[in-house]
C-alpha cells in the first residue's frame, strides 16, 4: 500500500494516474487491433462453415443421385403389391402374380409350465423343478438359409426365470418366443420368414429346452416356413420375403393374386397386376429449386460481407469505455465496430468470380440456360440464378438423367475444372477456397502457430506482454520519482522547522 501526499499534500496517487493514461493509449490502440483481428477470426470461420455446409448440401442433393432417380410409380392393384423406387435410373413397368405369400415358421412346446399361488413368470427355474443350463438355437436367416453353427445361451436356474429365458432368446436368437399362461406352453417364431433348404427353419436343442419342451425342430413341432412364389414379367420365381428388390426398385407382396392348387400349379383366371413408372418430376423440381435458393443466399451472404461498410472511427471499446455506456450504446457501437472485418477480402472475391464464371460455361454441349436456369440480368444481384419453371420441368421430364449428369458429371482426377458437371464444379472451387480460408483463419481446435491470423494474435500478445511491463516500469519510475520529491521537501521541512527553533531560542 502507497500513502502520498504526506509532506506536500498533493494528490500523488491521481497524479500519477493522470500520468499514466498517456502512457497506455498506445497499449490501448494494440489490444483494438488485438480485438478486431479476434472478430475477423471468428468471421472467416464462419464463412468456411457456410461453405462446407453448402458443400456437403451439392454432394448430398446434387452430385448423388437419390434425387434425381425419383420415380412415381402406378400399380394396378395397390391393396395387393406396392412398388417404389430405391436406385434404379431408368423407368420400369412390367407385371406381377402373386401365387403364395412369404410365412415364417413356427413352433410349440409340448411341456406345460403351470405356477401355483405363489409362483409367477418372475420365479426361478430351480423353484418351479426345471433343470438344465443351456439352450442352442438354429434360425433361418434373411437370405433363407441355416447357420452352420447354433445361438447357444447359457442360464442359471438358481437366478433365470421363465421371464429372463424368453427375453434373452428374443434378444439374442433368430426367433421370437413368448410364454402362454392359458396353455403352460412356450411358442418360438421365426424372425425370417421362408422356407430353408435344410428342411427346417428352426432347430432347438439343450438341456433346459428339453425341460421347457422346446426341443426339437419346425417340422415335428410346429409349421414350416414358405416363401413368396410370384410370377414376375412371365418368370416364376420365389422369394424368401415378402418384401425384396428386382433392379432397384422394391417389390412389397400382399395379397395373393393367383392362388395355386394342391399339386403346386397356378389356377387358371388369376389377377395379374400391372405396374409402371415415370420420373417424380416435381421432386427432381424441388431439389434443384433449393439447391439454386442455397446458392443464391450464399453469395447474398458473401457478397454483403465483402462490400460491408467499414468505420475506422469506431473502434473496439476497452473496459473502462464500457463502463461509461449504457448497454444499448454498447451494442450499437460495436455493431458498427465489426462491420466491415472481410471487406474485399480477396479470397472470397475470387471465390465469387470462379463460381460465377463456372455457372456460366457448358458441360458437354449444354448450358444452364438450356434448361431454364439462367443469371439475374440485375447487377444488384451479383449474379443470382433464375429459374423458368416451365423450362425446367420440361426439361427434367424430357430425361431426368441428363439434368443429373448436367450437375453431377465427374469427368476423371485429370480433367479440367470446366469438364466435370456444374455441381461438382462448384464443390471443387468452394473446397478449395476452404482451404484458402483455413490457411489464413484455422479452424476450431487449430493452435494459433499454425494458421496466419493465429500467428499475428500470438505477436500482438507478446507485444502487450512487452508493453505491460513497460508501463510498470514506468509507474514504478513515477513513484520513487515522487516519492523522492515526498521526502526531499520532508526534510527541507525538518531543517526549516529546526532553523526556527534555533533562532526563536536566541531571542
Amino acid at each position: 500500500m502507497r500513502i502520498s501526499g504526506l509532506a506536500t499534500g498533493m494528490d500523488t496517487e491521481s497524479i500519477i494516474k493522470d500520468m499514466m493514461k498517456a502512457n497506455r493509449i498506445p497499449l490501448e490502440k494494440i489490444n483494438q487491433k488485438k480485438q478486431y483481428l479476434e472478430w475477423q477470426l471468428d468471421d472467416y470461420r464462419a464463412v468456411n462453415r457456410q461453405l462446407f455446409d453448402f458443400s456437403q448440401n451439392t454432394f448430398n442433393n446434387m452430385i448423388l443421385s437419390k434425387n434425381f432417380t425419383a420415380k412415381n410409380v402406378s400399380v394396378s392393384t395397390p391393396d395387393a403389391v406396392s412398388i417404389k423406387n430405391m436406385s434404379s435410373t431408368s423407368d420400369f413397368s412390367g407385371t406381377i402374380e402373386v401365387h403364395q405369400l412369404a410365412k415364417n415358421a413356427t413352433m410349440q412346446g409340448n411341456k406345460q409350465i403351470k405356477f401355483t399361488a405363489d409362483q409367477s413368470e418372475n420365479t426361478t427355474l430351480d423353484k418351479l423343478g426345471l433343470s438344465g443350463t443351456e439352450i442352442k438355437i438354429y434360425a433361418i436367416d434373411k437370405e433363407g438359409k441355416m447357420p452352420t453353427e447354433p445361438v447357444t445361451i447359457t442360464f442359471d436356474p438358481t437366478k433365470d426365470t421363465i421371464k429372463s429365458v424368453v427375453e434373452e432368446i428374443n434378444k439374442k436368437t433368430g426367433v421370437n418366443a413368448f410364454y402362454d399362461p392359458f396353455s403352460g406352453r412356450i411358442g418360438l417364431t421365426a424372425k425370417n420368414s421362408g422356407k430353408s433348404d435344410s428342411g427346417n427353419e428352426i432347430v432347438v436343442a439343450g438341456n433346459l429346452a428339453t425341460a421347457l419342451g422346446i426341443d426339437g425342430d419346425s417340422t415335428t413341432k410346429g409349421t414350416r416356413g414358405a416363401n413368396a412364389d410370384f410370377t414376375f414379367n412371365g418368370l416364376r420365381t420365389q422369394r424368401s420375403s415378402n418384401t425384396f428388390q428386382i433392379n432397384g426398385f422394391e417389390v412389397n407382396l400382399k395379397q395373393v393374386t393367383a392362388p395355386l392348387d394342391g399339386a403346386g400349379n397356378v389356377i387358371p383366371g388369376g389377377n395379374a397386376v400391372s405396374f409402371n413408372s415415370s420420373p417424380d418430376t416435381d421432386k427432381i423440381f424441388d431439389s434443384i429449386v433449393k439447391y439454386v435458393d442455397e446458392y443464391n443466399k450464399l453469395i447474398e451472404d458473401l457478397n454483403k460481407q465483402i462490400r460491408e461498410p467499414k468505420y475506422r472511427s469506431f473502434q473496439p471499446l476497452s473496459p473502462e469505455q464500457k463502463n461509461e455506456m449504457k448497454e444499448k450504446e454498447i451494442e450499437l457501437w460495436e455493431e458498427k465496430a465489426k462491420s466491415g472485418t472481410l471487406r474485399n477480402d480477396s479470397d472470397i472475391t475470387s471465390l465469387l468470380s470462379k463460381m460465377r464464371t463456372a455457372l456460366m460455361g457448358k458441360v458437354g454441349d449444354q448450358t444452364l440456360k438450356d434448361i431454364g436456369i439462367s443469371t439475374s440480368p440485375n447487377y444488384l444481384d451479383h449474379g443470382k440464378l433464375i429459374i423458368n419453371e416451365d423450362d425446367l420441368k420440361k426439361a427434367i421430364a424430357a430425361d431426368p438423367g441428363k439434368i443429373h449428369e448436367l450437375f453431377s458429371k465427374d469427368a476423371g482426377k485429370d480433367a479440367k475444372l470446366e469438364e466435370h458437371g456444374f455441381a461438382r464444379q462448384l464443390r471443387m472451387i468452394v473446397d478449395e477456397s476452404q482451404k484458402s480460408i483455413a490457411k489464413r483463419a484455422g479452424k476450431v481446435g487449430d493452435v494459433n502457430d499454425t494458421f496466419t491470423l493465429g500467428k499475428n494474435l500470438n505477436d500482438m500478445n507478446k507485444q502487450i506482454e512487452r508493453f505491460e511491463d513497460r508501463l510498470r516500469m514506468t509507474e514504478d519510475r513515477l513513484w520513487k520519482q515522487f516519492t523522492a520529491m515526498e521526502r526531499a521537501i520532508q526534510r527541507a521541512n525538518m531543517q526549516s522547522a529546526s532553523l526556527m527553533n534555533a533562532f526563536g531560542g536566541g531571542m
